[in-house]
């Protein structure tokens, strides 16, 4: 497989192991008690920024992620056992979203994100004993964990980026610069993914050579918006353009104007302007100066002008970094989720969420005074108020955790307790 920066992934948090129903038995201890222990905590599925990764492939091929289910609880009060994270090492740069949007901004070795979070293991009979009940005979179930499915994409994390049409000779110049060896031929598109190479004059920095973009590209055209993104991330930007065309001129006129339509930030940044070619040019001087007066004459053939180009790029990513913002990841924290939901499958309703759930699991049924505590838990809840906004009425059935439910409004019963 390729070079891999977009990637769409299911995720799921371990499920919580269920709680235990026991009763402690000994000789001599004829009232041993519950001694049912909780059930262990799902695990998280984590993305985790790792310098070794260079792209989004693992992903692709695993787009199903699920982490560890806690075990279940057991007699004498014996927790069950957490369930394992699953970390998943991503590239420098990735960035996840869902449907709601934005989720994580990953930069820096070892940011990390838990993108799925396991569910809470269910209470044993012990830990449920209370001076109301002091044997339980239930326990709770474990809580699923949680599912999302996940939108990633890769944006190359680089100090310095080479931007320019098609066949201006990005490639070669990144081949002279770094020690990178992409691919290089004579005729437009040659680069179809990304290439990373890191340049020392001064210090280190990493230059992107970022595939030609073409008169559109901001609106999707040859692909524009999948490697404009890669722009965003770079410190600063080298302009570079072919000084053998027709119009060396109208070229960087082109490529500063996609870069404005995609964001007009990016024509804020520390730029240079490179004219590359210059063996190909009977005066590459005249042609360079039509581009402006700081132009950089070079020749990737030859290696003309790549001494003044690297240092130049070094004093311009020393620039770039006093004046940038300094790279952080961003994690968005959320509301917490609506404890339930209430959805119409046709005739009858279902409440969907955790804690109900989780009460209709503890509860025994067939128990008259637990069926009143259950229902003045849901009345205070509010689920019958998102019932009856639903439209349910008297006598309609709704389904909780598995089991069905008459739907009886606290009107009726206080109607028929009267009567």
């Amino acid at each position: 497989m390729g070079f891999v920066d977009e990637v769409t992934v299911f995720v799921r948090g371990g499920r919580g192991g269920d709680g235990a129903v026991s009763i402690l038995r000994e000789p001599y201890k004829p009232r041993g008690g519950p001694d049912g222990g909780d059930g262990g905590r799902g695990g998280d599925v984590v993305f985790e920024v790792d310098p070794g990764v260079h792209d989004l492939s693992f992903l692709a091929d695993h787009p199903h992620l699920r982490a560890e289910d806690g075990r279940p609880g057991g007699s004498r009060n014996r927790t069950g056992a957490d369930g394992a994270d699953l970390v998943v090492r991503v590239p420098d740069g990735t960035r996840v979203e869902d449907e709601q949007g934005l989720l994580a901004d990953l930069v820096g070795a070892g940011a990390r994100a838990v993108v799925a979070r396991g569910g809470r293991g269910g209470r044993g009979n012990a830990s449920l004993a209370s001076p109301r009940n002091r044997v339980p005979r239930t326990a709770e179930a474990g809580e699923p964990g949680e599912e999302r499915r996940l939108f990633v994409e890769l944006r190359l994390v680089a100090d310095v980026g080479l931007v320019g049409l098609p066949n201006a000779g990005k490639s070669t110049l990144l081949s002279r610069l770094t020690a990178a060896r992409p691919k290089i031929a004579p005729y437009p598109f040659t680069t179809l993914a990304p290439n990373l190479g890191v340049a020392e004059a001064d210090g280190r920095f990493v230059v992107a050579d970022v595939p030609g973009l073409i008169e559109g590209a901001h609106e999707g055209r040859g692909l524009g918006h999948r490697f404009l993104r890669h722009v965003s991330r770079c410190r600063a930007l080298v302009l570079v353009v072919d000084l053998s065309s027709p119009d060396p001129a109208a070229d960087l006129a082109t490529v500063r104007a996609e870069l404005g339509a995609y964001d007009p930030e990016l024509l804020r940044r520390p730029a240079l302007v490179v004219g590359t070619k210059a063996d190909l040019v009977d005066d590459a001087a005249a042609a360079a100066a039509a581009l402006g007066p700081e132009t950089l004459v070079v020749s990737g053939a030859t290696g003309e002008g790549l001494d003044r180009l690297t240092a130049r790029l070094s004093e311009l990513v020393r620039l770039a970094e006093r004046s940038g913002e300094e790279r952080r990841p961003v994690v968005v924290l959320r509301p917490a989720r609506k404890p339930f939901e209430v959805r119409r499958e046709g005739e009858r309703f279902r409440v969907v969420g955790r804690s109900v759930e989780r009460w209709v699991a503890e509860t025994d049924l067939e128990d008259p005074e637990q069926l009143r505590r259950l229902q003045r838990r849901l009345l205070r809840a509010g689920v019958e108020r998102e019932l009856a906004a639903a439209g349910a009425r008297a006598g309609d059935e709704v389904v909780i955790g598995g089991h069905a439910f008459e739907f009886r409004p606290e009107e009726e019963e206080e109607d028929r307790g009267q009567a």
